[in-house]
């Protein structure tokens, strides 16, 4: 039987923290959806066709290094809805401090309530990406800072294209 997981995010864009969750989440299940989410009340930088290319690069050398089965794919629904349609069993989230803990725990609940054979698993962020939010690079790259520790080379020429100097 495959276990498979269900990595749901923005990607607004994909940095390395991300690279980081699914590359450990390789070790837990045989099978990881990494999921993009089109949420109607968040306005991202990239569309959802411009995240999906940036995930589909960025986890390439992922797929091959690790011999793992990735599928990437984009959701407009509940995550839980789009885990269950993806066929997973486990939920995968990455914490990077008590505050995304706390946020990660309501969540977790609710969608137990929801689906309660749906278990959410969280991986904390290993310590070279915890500090690494997309929010702060899509900050640091719209006033012209260089974001290549924390983003690939690709999405750091993507934000590049997206805020001229």
């Amino acid at each position: 039987m495959t276990r498979t997981g269900f990595y749901p995010g923005s990607f607004d864009p994909v940095t390395f923290g991300h690279i980081d969750i699914a590359r450990r989440a390789t070790k837990l299940v045989d099978r990881l959806v990494v999921a993009v989410g089109t949420h109607h009340d968040k306005h991202a930088l990239f569309s959802a066709k411009e995240r999906l290319a940036m995930v589909v690069d960025a986890l390439r050398p992922l797929a091959d290094e690790t011999g793992a089965g990735f599928d990437v794919t984009s959701f407009d629904a509940l995550t839980v809805t789009a885990a269950r349609e993806a066929g997973a069993g486990v939920i995968i989230r990455g914490l990077r401090d008590a505050g995304d803990f706390d946020y990660e725990m309501q969540m977790a609940g609710m969608n137990a309530a929801m689906m309660a054979d749906i278990e959410t698993v969280f991986l904390a962020s290993s310590p070279e990406t915890r500090y690494i939010a997309a929010s702060f690079v899509r900050q640091i790259a719209a006033m012209g800072g260089d974001v290549t520790a924390f983003v690939p080379a690709k999405v750091a020429e993507s934000l590049k294209r997206k805020f001229p100097a």
